[in-house]
Parts: C-alpha cells; structure tokens; sequence
C-alpha cells in the first residue's frame, strides 16, 4: 500500500538557466510510473513570474517560497495565476538564514516572522518553515552560494531558527507558538527545556606531519599521472581535497608569479615548494602570488573544495584545477595528482596516539599538517562547542566523524557543534585536526557551553 500522500517533484528548478519542459515532463512521469496518480505531486519555486514560469508544469501544483521582506498578498497572487484552484502554499517560509564565511552572521527578527506568518495563516494558508529547525553542515557537505562570486556555506546551519542547532527552543520558537494559539489549539504545558551543555575545557594537541610526511597513509592508492592537470570529478574524488604535484621547469632566482589566469582554482589552493608553505591561491579572490625555487624542485598544490554551489545558473561546479596554471609565461604540466582519503584513514584508526609522540618536531607548523590529541572522558555526554582560537582554517575530526571546516580567521562562525553522542564517557575522545595555513604555537583547542557564531570577520 501506498502511504505517501504529497511529493515534491523539482525544488525551485525555475532558478536554473535551462527553463527545460523535456526535463521536467520527463520527472513527472517517472514519479507518476512510481508512485500512481493518487499521489499529489508538486513544485516549490520563488514567487517571481520566471521563476513560476520556468518551475511548473501541468499536472504539478504549483506552490511557492519566500520570506519576511515578500509582499504575501502578491506572493500568493502570483501562485494563484499559475495554480487557480487549490490550497495556498509556501513551502519555505524563511525563519532566517544561512551564513557564508567572511560575512555577519544573518539574523531575522522575530517580531517579522511573527508578523507575516499570522498573516498567511490568516489568509488560510498552508505554510512549511525552513528551518524550523537548525543543524549541522557536518564533513563536507556545507555547499555555497554564486551571485557575482563564489560564497562558501559555513558549517554550522544554526539559520537563526526557532529551535537553535543544538535544538534548544528560542525566543523566536516561543513567539510563533503564540502565533499558532491563535488558529489552532496546541498541547498544554511548559516547552522541554534545552539540553544540557558541557564545557570540557583546553586540550592540548602534537603534531602528527604534513600533507607530504603522511602522504602514503591518507592517499594509499597513489598519483594519478596526467599531462593537464584533472578535476575532482574525473578522478572520481568528489569531496575533500586532492594534491596536485609537479616540478618547476626553470630556475626561479626571483620572485615569479604563479597564475590561475581563468580563476582555474576551485575552491582554495595552498602551495608549497620541496615541502615549505609558500602562501595560497582562492577562487575569485587570489589569483597569482610569487614563488622562488630551482629547477626541478617539488611543486606541491593541495586543493581544497569548499563547498559545491547549489542554486542557480552556476551549480555546474566542477573542482580541483579546473584550467591549467602557468608560472610566469611557462604552462605547468606533467602532474601527478593524489586523491586524499583522509576520513577512509581516520575511521580506520589513523593517526595512533603514539605517532604523535614519537615525531622529533613538536612545534606548530605553516601550511597544510596534521595535529592530534585526546579529550579525556570524566563520565559525561553531553553536547559543547569545540572553538580552535588562534588556529586559521581547516577541518576537525572527532572519534573518527568529520565534524566540518573552522575558519575563524575569517568568520563569523567561531565553534563547532559537537553532539553529545559522539563522546565516549569511558575511553579517551580522539581529536584530529588538519591545519590548512598554520597552527597557533600553543596547539590547543577549547571546549564550551555555549556557540559563538557572529564573531566580527576579517574579509582577508
């Protein structure tokens, strides 16, 4: 028996350039072929006649999405001219927002969301709330925004929502319940408190070695060989980071600038030279810096992908080098390009403590390298928030679950969620944390009671 009573077939398909009818008719059979016809399929698109134009079809209904600042009468004019009959429907009402880094950490006043979502309820209208709840862009999976540049998601989807991204009730939760009271009846009784929080404290990490020290442990396959330098997606490396090496073709006794002429870096590249950190390139921001070297030095490149983009005309996102970089007026070839397992060889125990401990250099390092250290258990399991203060970018990885990307150099986003659940109360708690630009010289990392996601941000 079928159960399913509604499924949505496109999301905001009226936002991408192709404006395909082939593309979505044939959706619209494949669903029909699968789930019958008693199944009410429908479309979620922004209320703007393109985009409803572009979004829907016959035989899908038609529902729209915007948030505080959108006239709702006109919003709900506009569905109604593309779906004349029917209940009224915002399938995503915004309670807030996402962040990028480098940005203020978004905020939507509550007063608004109260505002407008009494009068769509007023109005009878069927409404959805995105987020109702916030989360956790955890590993890689954060995404990011194009408009006139690349924008990369942060981890944390707090989204200002009525229940934070620990799921703790907010004040914003408090006053759409008394919205809600005013068109239904809802259960009695207090709200469930929020969760317990615990701050753990410093811990205090060793280096473990370089992208290039453990090179054979996180890329156990080795290079791919290629003349031109290959994305992730031909190499079938659809996350994460991927090193790209080759050798300098001439002396370089001065400054010569290595250039991605056609922004070819996607996302994030950090250069090193026979294993020395030289400094970075970014998409849509750095394009060229100068290195120095030898003939026949190692030219090391670790590509980080930041995010895919995934709304608009640019979601085609492909990463890695995407175009080939020359050095001064000479085009680099001859690569031999490494896909990083890095989750596949933490999961699977990597690096051991004692590792660690036996590395002859304890100091911080610049450049892409490796840190571990242990959160010692104290009988609780409660959920905190990891801050690395002092520390640039990179990733964090704790019993082997990738917790996502820190960059508090340049914000907002200050601390990580860490659930409680993921915490052992009876061994040591294994913390790995990959540098991408250098660590601070105490190589320590904090555990707090409560998140800090708008810290003031520095553009660089």
């Amino acid at each position: 028996m079928n159960h399913l009573s509604e499924m949505q077939v496109e999301n905001e398909y009226g936002s991408y350039y192709a404006c395909d009818y082939n593309y979505m008719r044939h959706l619209r059979t494949l669903f029909r072929h699968f789930l019958g016809e008693d199944v009410v399929l429908f479309t979620t698109d922004g209320n703007t006649d393109k985009e409803m134009k572009c979004g829907t079809l016959e035989g899908l209904y038609a529902t729209v999405d915007f948030g505080t600042d959108t006239n709702v009468t006109e919003a709900f004019s506009r569905q109604r001219r593309f779906e004349p009959q029917g209940p009224l429907v915002n399938s995503e009402f915004y309670t807030g927002w996402l962040d990028h880094w480098g940005d203020q950490h978004a905020v939507v006043n509550t007063q608004k969301v109260s505002k407008v979502l009494e009068e769509m309820l007023t109005m009878g209208a069927n409404v959805n709330m995105y987020m109702f709840e916030g989360g956790t862009n955890f590993g890689y999976w954060n995404g990011a925004d194009h408009d006139n540049k690349y924008r990369s998601v942060v981890t944390s989807y707090d989204y200002d929502a009525p229940l934070s991204e620990a799921g703790d009730p907010t004040e914003k939760l408090l006053a759409i319940r008394e919205v809600i009271k005013q068109f239904r009846e809802i259960p009695s009784g207090s709200m469930p408190p929020a969760t317990p929080k615990f701050a753990y404290g410093f811990v205090t990490l060793r280096k473990v070695g370089s992208i290039n020290d453990v090179l054979n442990t996180i890329s156990p396959l080795g290079p791919v060989r290629s003349q031109d330098p290959l994305t992730f997606e031909e190499i079938k490396q659809y996350y994460g980071y991927m090193l790209y090496r080759t050798t300098l073709p001439r002396d370089l006794p001065q400054p010569t600038p290595l250039i991605s002429p056609l922004n070819g870096v996607h996302d994030r590249a950090y250069v090193s030279i026979n294993g020395v950190f030289q400094g970075l390139l970014e998409r849509d921001k750095v394009l060229v810096m100068n290195i120095t070297g030898q003939q026949g030095d190692t030219l090391d490149i670790l590509i980080e992908n930041m995010g895919r983009v995934n709304f608009g005309s640019k979601i085609n996102d492909y990463k890695g080098l995407v175009s080939n970089l020359f050095l001064g007026k000479d085009m680099l070839t001859d690569w031999r390009i490494y896909p990083l397992d890095i989750d596949g060889a933490i999961t699977g125990g990597w690096p051991e403590y004692r590792q660690s401990l036996t590395t002859p250099e304890k100091e911080a390092s610049a450049g892409p390298t490796f840190y571990t250290g242990t959160l010692q258990p104290n009988g609780l399991a409660w959920d905190t928030f990891l801050r690395l203060s002092e520390w640039r970018k990179g990733q964090v990885w704790l019993n082997g679950v990738n917790l996502g990307r820190y960059w508090p150099a340049r914000g907002p986003q200050m601390t990580l969620y860490v659930p409680g659940c993921l915490l052992s109360t009876t061994r040591p708690n294994k913390i790995t944390v990959l540098e991408l630009e250098g660590a601070p010289a105490h190589m320590r990392v904090l555990f707090m009671d409560r998140p800090q996601l708008n810290f003031t941000v520095d553009k660089s």
